[in-house]
């Protein structure tokens, strides 16, 4: 009776499943596609002033290979590169001037007052670039110090703005898959993220989804302070859905997709790093709410761990249809993540790892509301921010 009863317990579970994997994969905004790229574009008859704003904190390691090719943007106007050297310890003000000194576009290092309460520190040092730039640029690109970039990155990103009158255009930037643990995780970060804010949504004028991506972002000036400017958001932890948000809301208009010249440079080569870079804010994108924690629990418990027990299950037991139902949801899984595992290079095959890489994930995000419970809020380069709720 007992085994009958786990058989019908497992039978809906599966059935269940594979109703929200063909929900997922035809009604949530085709967030599995890896299309949106930037959207055409055509040179504008003046190219307007840009300053590249960098926060940069301990980051001695990463500018060699990043900001010199900001300063090699091929920019037919005029553009200046301000990085905010917030604090560091190893050198990383120095070091840029070094690398400024080499030519290209105009470089100016600078250091913030110290960190007021209420801000985060890279909101915090993005604020005295915003000042630093004076009001003759017309667009801010926001940029991480671990970011490289294509020659024509910054071109084809004001390109992009100026011909569909965007006010944020924002790229997310190809994250590193050098090391076994770096190609587990990373396709399926970015994944994640487009199941959480479908790009195609987000880039709908109507819609109120609105995310960006903090690596690279350029934001008409303007628009930044229509939405309040950095101050607006100046505690958020997931800065750069924030920034969207706020431009959206105050009647912006925003694009997200895919990079083709911007790619991460930070090295994560040991598990323990890749669950920092996910764990410290993946609680603060619940709202720090235990019933949504909950429910993301026991959804990715569903959606993602369902498929591959019901497989298995119905395989070893000798029981059809849970194991029909268990592999249709598992194979619509990875058929909708296969888009971007060819995004990032990777053998077909490890679309099938999936369930694993999410259970990963699931723990990360129960580890995340721990450390906030214990009063250590979202740490990250030696500063932790307290939880606020």
């Amino acid at each position: 009776m007992r085994q009958t009863a786990g058989v019908t317990v497992l039978r809906w579970l599966s059935v269940s499943s594979l109703l929200c994997w063909l929900w997922l994969t035809c009604c949530h905004g085709f967030f599995w596609r890896t299309d949106q790229r930037l959207p055409p574009r055509r040179p504008p008859a003046r190219w307007p002033e840009v300053a590249v704003l960098v926060p940069a904190r301990d980051e001695a390691e990463v500018l060699p290979a990043s900001l010199p090719s900001l300063l090699a943007q091929r920019y037919p106007g005029r553009a200046r590169v301000i990085l905010v050297d917030d604090h560091s310890s190893d050198g990383t003000g120095a070091l840029a001037e070094r690398l400024g000194a080499a030519g290209g576009l105009p470089l100016t290092v600078t250091t913030p007052p110290p960190l007021p309460p209420g801000w985060t520190g890279k909101l915090w040092a993005l604020r005295h670039g915003v000042e630093l730039a004076g009001t003759g640029a017309e667009y801010l690109l926001l940029t991480d110090a671990d970011i490289a970039h294509g020659p024509d990155s910054l071109a084809g990103l004001v390109a992009a703005a100026e011909s569909n009158g965007l006010d944020l255009v924002s790229q997310m930037a190809r994250l590193r898959v050098a090391t076994a643990w770096e190609r587990r995780i990373v396709p399926a970060f970015v994944y994640f993220f487009a199941q959480l804010y479908p790009f195609r949504r987000s880039n709908r004028p109507g819609a109120r989804t609105a995310a960006a991506a903090g690596g690279c972002s350029l934001v008409r000036r303007e628009a930044l302070e229509r939405a309040g400017g950095i101050a607006g958001i100046r505690g958020a932890v997931i800065d750069d859905v924030s920034l969207a948000r706020a431009v959206k809301s105050s009647g912006g208009r925003i694009w997200l997709g895919l990079a083709e010249q911007v790619d991460s440079v930070r090295p994560y080569p040991r598990l323990a790093q890749l669950w920092q870079m996910v764990s410290r804010s993946a609680y603060a994108q619940l709202r720090h709410s235990p019933a949504l924690l909950l429910g993301t629990v026991l959804g990715l418990s569903l959606v993602y761990l369902v498929p591959p027990v019901a497989t298995v299950a119905g395989l070893v037991g000798g029981r059809p249809s849970v194991l029909l139902t268990g592999a249709a949801a598992w194979a619509l899984m990875a058929g909708t993540f296969l888009p971007m595992v060819r995004y990032y290079r990777q053998p077909a095959g490890a679309a099938l790892l999936l369930p694993f890489t999410a259970l990963l994930y699931l723990l990360m995000t129960v580890d995340s509301a721990v450390q906030h419970w214990r009063g250590r809020g979202s740490a990250w380069k030696g500063r932790t921010y307290p939880r606020t709720g």
